[in-house]
């Protein structure tokens, strides 16, 4: 998928002359947490957001006995962000964007490289959408809503999917972790160097074709005390 197949149509935005009122009002209008700023001929300018309005002078939240410890500079930007009226006084002008054409991942490495919950979108140098962490999470709801089609495999055909699997993921535990499968219901046994693997092992289990349910008889050695870790499930079962 593309960003434009998932990004909130139709940004709402505010001029870069706005008031930093007129800025609120419009984001509790719209119910977002995030505007563009945009200059008269629809170019993005800047970007305000609900982190840019939590220092204020006007909540008691103004960092003014932090001054010893800022540069002039940043003690002036500081200053600036509890007391502006306008929105050019407060907005973010170093802004990541991403094309409406982008794949998805290259918006998720985006946004993690940049530290950012949202994006906007463009065509052409303007702004058409935005693209928000909700936008990702509402997609991947309807995708897992959707029925899930249940195959009959061969247990052979099923043992040998994982397996496979197993070997395409360093992680994996290939050497340490043996796999039956009987009627699509698969066993795992043997020894884990990390917890973390088992629930990897799980998800890795649960999508391959044909498995009906999982039965994890896998232990973990703790490295420092020698102690042997069963599943949670075997656990509850011996308590």
């Amino acid at each position: 998928m593309r960003v434009k197949d998932i990004m909130t149509k139709g940004v709402a935005s505010v001029s870069p002359r706005a008031s930093v009122a007129e800025a609120l009002d419009v984001m509790i209008r719209s119910r977002l947490s995030g505007l563009a700023v945009v200059d008269d001929a629809g170019a993005l300018v800047g970007v305000v957001s609900e982190a840019d309005f939590l220092r204020r002078s006007e909540l008691g939240t103004g960092t003014h006995w932090l001054g010893a410890l800022f540069s002039p500079g940043r003690a002036a930007e500081v200053y600036a962000r509890a007391h502006a009226r306008r929105v050019d006084e407060i907005m973010s002008t170093d802004v990541a964007t991403i094309d409406e054409t982008a794949r998805l991942d290259e918006a998720v490495a985006m946004m993690e490289k940049r530290r950012v919950k949202r994006l906007p979108v463009l065509r052409e140098g303007k702004v058409v959408g935005m693209l928000t962490r909700a936008d990702f999470v509402r997609v991947l709801a309807q995708l897992l809503r959707q029925p899930y089609e249940q195959t009959v495999l061969p247990d052979d055909e099923i043992k040998r999917r994982i397996r496979a699997e197993m070997r395409a993921h360093f992680w994996a535990p290939t050497a340490s972790v043996d796999v039956d499968v009987k009627e699509g219901v698969v066993s795992l046994h043997g020894v884990l160097t990390d917890e973390r693997e088992r629930n990897a092992m799980h998800a890795l289990v649960e999508n391959v074709e044909g498995v009906r349910l999982v039965h994890d008889h896998m232990v973990w050695v703790e490295p420092i005390s020698g102690m042997v870790m069963t599943s949670p499930g075997e656990a509850a079962k011996s308590a």
